[in-house]
């Protein structure tokens, strides 16, 4: 019972950091637009 329950929280936490790694990606993604339309606009 308690293989099953570590085993359970193992795949938990691995589903959460790959959540949470492609979510920062997407946000790097829309920070890195958002700065190229203010170096377009100023130049």
């Amino acid at each position: 019972m308690k293989k099953a329950i570590a085993l359970s929280f193992a795949l938990l936490m691995t589903a959460g950091a790959l959540a949470g790694c492609n979510t920062m990606e997407g946000a790097g993604e829309d920070v890195e637009r958002g700065g190229q339309h203010v170096q377009d606009a100023a130049s």
